[in-house]
């Protein structure tokens, strides 16, 4: 049986990676997707093009993973197992997404990264039917309530933390910086309310 990707080290390796622009990735369109999976990957597809960095493309896997949660389509264990598979799918989709550098988390996670940005380079597969079928069957036994908006606010906070006053600082100006006129104007009412609400 396929193990699900670790969860541990995931947000990590996602806050580690946004503040990294590595050269745009080329995404890869394979035959046999369903329509939403061709819809993300054409998503990811147009941050390539406008210069996003992988990290942001990657975003649109995770995105779409904590939908198919949230969905019922399957569960997850924890918000940390949503990212992680959503992030194995991205690399999986040939997104140049680095992996976790050493000391961030396992070296078992590490491995992990490797394997599916390895898959994403070479000639895809037919997926074998009974391993996927059987993580599938495993991740419908889990709950969906591990990717509400309490559950990702919390592990938002958390990762926040982990990454420490400079990190936070890096990732704000990568923000302004991929966000464009019009973000930043929807952005700063919002700001403002936080810091109103926060004192």
């Amino acid at each position: 049986m396929r193990s699900t990707p670790s969860p541990r080290g995931s947000i990590e390796l996602f806050s580690a990676a946004i503040f990294e622009r590595p050269p745009v990735s080329h995404v890869r369109f394979s035959k046999g997707l369903s329509m939403a999976e061709k819809d993300v990957i054409e998503r990811a597809h147009r941050d390539a093009q406008e210069g996003k960095s992988p990290s942001t493309q990657a975003g649109e896997f995770v995105r779409e993973e904590i939908e198919h949660v949230r969905e019922g389509k399957h569960g997850a264990r924890s918000a940390q197992q949503a990212i992680a598979i959503g992030l194995s799918k991205a690399r999986r989709a040939g997104i140049k997404l680095p992996p976790p550098t050493k000391g961030r988390t396992s070296q078992k996670v590490r491995r992990q990264a490797q394997r599916d940005l390895s898959k994403g380079r070479s000639r895809r597969r037919k997926p074998s039917a009974k391993r996927s079928r059987a993580t599938s069957n495993a991740l419908r036994r889990e709950s969906s309530r591990s990717v509400s908006h309490a559950a990702l606010s919390r592990e938002a906070r958390s990762s926040a933390r982990r990454r420490g006053s400079a990190g936070r600082h890096r990732a704000a100006r990568a923000a302004v910086r991929t966000k464009g006129r019009t973000g930043r104007q929807k952005a700063a009412p919002k700001a403002a309310r936080t810091r109103y609400r926060h004192g």
